[in-house]
């Protein structure tokens, strides 16, 4: 490993963006103080779960048992900081030049929404860093080891107990490892065990959850938080409905003044006016009736669902942050010039200068106090720029596409193989927490994920394309920077040439037999030419003669760090 100040000027460009992110994240602690109260928040703090799961919980509680609310938005932000830094090794690691690397990781660090949510007591940011620690776990070595593996499940796992649409995180996560896992019996047994290990933590929540409560789940949102969206999207008023159900439809106008999020969870929609009117036909539950009712607009307007869903899905990738109608009110997460406050009945609970004076007091951190100046400062950084544009965000869910698709190309080099597997982790995680969030309702909020796996694997996929145009398979030693730093892929350290998952991939190495590769992909078995000229065949001899020992193989283009 170099030296502190060594390492910062290699990765120059990393530090400085570091250092802006570390100064916008200082005066996002000073301007509002204490941490920022959201109507969520009231739940977190005081236990009483509701329809989401409490798993934040793990963080929370610790550290206001340590600390208090000034602790909790200081370690959000530390987490934000080491999300950028993972992200980069990561890239690195895989082949991307640093200064890619390093741009793709500056959404993280700079985005405004991303700091906002740092302040906030809500669970987004610990599901971000375990989204993050998960993908850096599964793919820190080329092919992925069977304890690494593991882990990458559990965390992943965890995340779902976060925030439950973690629970889609499986799909590419299984994705990775069929992929990336040598032979179909490694890839089996890969497969079988980040499952195992992704639904553990799961289990292990539902468990304390029925020993706790009587009831073995997740969340117990049921069919509530699909009733908003539905309602929205098929204009149920034209559909032929029993009578018990028509007090679940509101007017055109009802719903629209309600949006989803407030149909959903307002004490005055006509879901919640119903599930307390103790009205539900004879033999059924308040629940079996909303089920019911949502199945019926589900089943009249499958397209419009689909297009409403679609819509939502490509808001994110919109000039600018604007709301569309029924939409969550983008200003609850943009920093305000005075301490925000939620007064009007949109939940169950209110957030006021008393409610959050009493929060202060109890966990510590004071009362709510905003510095204008620098409140004044974060805003108009927000909302005039200090955000990650749509356009950019589209090209980088279209980059990352093209980098996926490149792991079903047949001529390419193992290195950029590895580039394109975990540029797929990357896209699908994505595109997986958003698509899902997107399905019950569009909000501001739920787009955060992207910043933490769109640009990466847009990142990954340009730099396979960077790769080619520069002739990068010519080059096989490892520069000493990279070498230094510890930042090299992770297949040039010492030992790496050797099969680096145990015993699953011996049918299916790469090795070195009369200066050609054999690469036991390809179905014959035999010598497979990968697409790319080896200048490295002439220019370096093989086997003892280049001070290797007998066998072991030299992975083309591993060593190269470009930057």
């Amino acid at each position: 490993m170099g030296s502190v100040p060594g390492m910062a000027r290699r990765h120059w460009l990393l530090t400085a963006l570091l250092g802006a992110g570390l100064v916008l994240r200082v005066l996002t602690q000073v301007a509002y103080r204490p941490a920022l109260i959201y109507i969520d928040s009231l739940k977190y703090l005081y236990s009483t779960g509701g329809a989401d799961p409490v798993g934040y919980w793990g963080l929370l509680k610790p550290l206001l048992w340590a600390g208090n609310l000034d602790l909790v938005a200081a370690v959000q932000h530390v987490l934000g900081l080491a999300m950028a830094v993972t992200l980069y090794v990561v890239l690195v690691r895989r082949g991307s030049p640093r200064w890619l690397a390093a741009l793709a990781v500056a959404p993280v660090l700079l985005d405004g929404y991303q700091l906002q949510m740092e302040q906030t007591v809500m669970p987004d940011v610990m599901f971000e860093a375990l989204l993050v620690a998960g993908v850096a776990v599964l793919t820190w070595h080329e092919r992925p080891r069977p304890w690494l593996v593991a882990a990458g499940g559990l965390i992943l796992g965890a995340s779902a107990t976060v925030r439950q649409v973690g629970e889609v995180l499986i799909v590419p996560a299984l994705a990775y490892v069929l992929v990336a896992a040598a032979g179909w019996g490694g890839r089996l047994r890969q497969a079988g065990v980040v499952a195992v290990a992704f639904v553990l933590p799961i289990l292990g929540y539902m468990t304390v959850s029925a020993a706790l409560t009587g009831h073995f789940w997740l969340s117990y949102a049921g069919g509530d938080e699909l009733y908003g969206r539905l309602v929205l999207a098929t204009g149920c008023g034209h559909m032929p409905l029993p009578a018990g159900e028509r007090l679940l439809c509101p007017s055109r106008a009802a719903a629209a003044h309600f949006g989803v999020d407030g149909l959903d969870h307002n004490p005055y929609s006509p879901l919640w006016v119903y599930k307390h009117s103790d009205t539900p036909p004879p033999g059924m539950t308040s629940a079996q009736v909303v089920s019911d009712f949502n199945h019926r607009l589900l089943s009249g307007d499958p397209v419009g669902v689909a297009l409403a869903v679609g819509r939502s899905a490509l808001t994110l990738f919109s000039l600018d942050r604007s709301n569309s109608p029924g939409d969550t009110p983008v200003s609850r997460w943009q920093f305000q010039r005075g301490y925000p406050f939620y007064p009007e009945t949109l939940y169950s609970s209110k957030v006021t200068p008393v409610v959050v004076e009493r929060i202060g007091q109890q966990f510590g951190g004071g009362n709510p106090t905003v510095l204008r100046p620098l409140a004044s400062f974060l805003r108009a950084y927000q909302l005039d720029g200090g955000y990650t544009p749509g356009p950019l965000l589209a090209f980088a869910a279209l980059a990352g596409l093209a980098g996926s698709l490149a792991v079903v190309r047949r001529r390419l080099a193992p290195t950029d193989l590895a580039a394109a597997q975990v540029c797929l982790l990357l896209f699908t995680s994505g595109v997986a927490v958003l698509l899902a969030s997107d399905v019950f309702e569009f909000s501001w909020r739920y787009q955060l994920p992207a910043l933490v796996t769109l640009p990466p694997a847009a990142a990954l996929a340009v730099s396979l394309v960077l790769g080619r145009l520069s002739g990068r398979q010519a080059v096989a030693a490892v520069p000493s920077a990279a070498a230094d730093d510890g930042m090299q892929p992770a297949d040039t350290k010492p030992g790496a040439g050797h099969d680096d998952h145990g015993g699953d991939g011996d049918q299916d190495r790469n090795r070195h037999q009369d200066g050609r590769v054999l690469d036991e992909r390809s179905p014959d078995g035999g010598a497979r030419d990968d697409g790319r000229q080896r200048a490295e065949t002439a220019a370096e001899p093989l086997g003892p003669a280049a001070g290797r020992e007998p066998g072991q193989h030299s992975r083309e283009g591993t060593g190269q760090v470009r930057g």
